[in-house]
């Protein structure tokens, strides 16, 4: 089993092409393999609970890890309780320690 870390920094109210990641992400999860999704800078929009959050729920019910930049979050004024169902979130050194111990890593 392999280790992932997908990082997601693009708006999917601006981009279709957000939903590569998502896609990806599912994929490896159903071959067996460990991933995380973590949403950073307007990569965060859609883990408020509604605005277009179900994939990231979706994700999170399949086994991924989805997590959002706490700083970013801050940015955009997304308080953590108003974050949708399976997303969670956490501290931009979630990436140094995943980078650190070798999970493959795809910046989006």
């Amino acid at each position: 089993m392999s280790h992932f870390l997908l990082i997601e920094s693009r708006d999917p109210f601006e981009t279709n092409d957000v939903e590569f990641c998502y896609d990806l992400a599912a994929r490896l999860v159903r071959q067996g393999d460990q991933v995380t999704v973590f949403l950073v800078e307007n990569g965060v929009l859609p883990a408020r609970g509604g605005a277009r959050s179900e994939p990231l729920s979706a994700l999170a019910t399949a086994g991924v890890e989805v997590l959002a930049d706490d700083f970013s979050l801050r940015e955009r004024g997304i308080a953590a309780d108003r974050l949708a169902v399976g997303v969670t979130s956490a501290p931009l050194d979630i990436v140094v320690d995943r980078l650190a111990s070798g999970s493959r890593t795809i910046w989006h």
